[in-house]
């Protein structure tokens, strides 16, 4: 199922009502159940991959505000890159790689 969205327009502003949705489900779940959610492998990757959207759109906004070059934006994103997999092995045991 794809979701019908202008992409000439900012995908994030666009899809910012749609996860604010899932956040509130996931906050009446919590508070009225509490039970283990049960993502699949397809759901934690698809949590994972708009984490990592929306980190990298703010890394983004820091690095405008802080006026850096290109060389070290790169670098920032790989690092930033690194680290979140290897969070997710440590707590997880799931590399990430094998997800996609």
């Amino acid at each position: 199922m794809y979701l019908l969205i202008n992409f000439k327009t900012m995908i994030g502003k666009e899809l910012s009502p749609i996860l604010q949705e899932l956040e509130d489900a996931l906050w009446f779940h919590e508070a009225n159940n509490g039970d283990k959610p049960c993502y699949s492998n397809e759901g934690f990757r698809a949590s994972c991959k708009i984490f990592i959207s929306a980190v990298m759109d703010k890394m983004w906004d820091l690095q405008e505000k802080e006026g850096l070059d290109i060389e070290v934006r790169q670098e920032m994103a790989a690092r930033c890159g690194k680290e979140i997999k290897k969070l997710i092995q440590v707590y997880t045991d799931i590399d990430t790689f094998e997800l996609w």
